[in-house]
């Protein structure tokens, strides 16, 4: 499997390319419009085919790259179900699997972030959480019918779960960080765990539910923008922006 993560500077986005190199096929999972031309660049130097489009969810901070790789390559869309776009090719819900040559992408509903929220589950070795789960911190529950007593459920049923060596990949980090694993964020993440110099500990949901509505984040700079155009595949923003 050749796996990449590709960053964009502005949103602190990562974008991942997943490929298998014999079949030559690829998917990129949450694309940013700004950086198109140097994600196809790469997919024709390592002489692959784009097949897929992934999103973990409708973001807010940038605006999606899928409409435009469309049009360029032929790939097809893949949204989580229910997440309000009205442009994609096909809908992803909990456990459904997608196949590409050696590559196996399975589907693991996380809501909380958002209501629709997907995270990738890749081989079994590691997974693409998006905004769920952070290196060290987790996606924000106060708007896009975002609910942080979802998100404490999803997190740890769902993705604490998981074996302790998987990889976790994010669709954000601001700190520099690139990959953690399931064991290291059961037991370091700051959002879930709370601890002293003798013990450490999960939160209680209810402990998770305030900590998050005390945050008093800004909003993001392009959520007026991003949101509406994502529901649309960033064709919006294409049409009037980038002919």
């Amino acid at each position: 499997m050749l796996f990449r993560q590709l960053f964009d500077k502005e949103s602190s986005t990562y974008t991942y390319l997943i490929a298998d190199e014999e079949a030559k096929a690829a998917v990129l999972v949450d694309p940013v419009i700004e950086n198109v031309e140097r994600d196809l660049q790469l997919i024709h130097e390592l002489d692959l085919t784009l097949k897929y489009c992934l999103e973990t969810h409708i973001h807010a901070d940038h605006i999606t790259g899928t409409g435009k790789l469309r049009e360029i390559t032929g790939c097809l869309s893949i949204v989580p179900k229910n997440a309000g776009a009205d442009c994609t090719n096909m809908y992803i819900t909990d456990a459904e699997v997608l196949h590409f040559g050696s590559i196996i992408i399975e589907a693991i509903a996380t809501p909380g972030h958002t209501d629709s929220h997907i995270t990738y589950l890749v081989n079994n070795d590691r997974v693409l959480t998006g905004d769920a789960l952070l290196i060290r911190g987790c996606g924000r529950t106060d708007f896009q019918s975002g609910d942080a007593g979802t998100l404490f459920d999803s997190v740890t049923q769902r993705l604490f779960t998981l074996p302790k060596n998987t990889l976790v990949y994010p669709a954000h980090d601001y700190q520099g960080k690139t990959v953690s694993t399931i064991g290291e964020e059961k037991k370091w993440n700051p959002r879930f765990v709370e601890w002293d110099s003798d013990s450490r500990k999960l939160r209680s949901r209810a402990d998770f539910i305030k900590l998050m509505s005390n945050l008093d984040l800004s909003q993001p700079k392009k959520m007026m923008e991003a949101i509406p155009a994502n529901e649309h595949c960033g064709k919006s923003v294409e049409k009037s922006n980038l002919k």
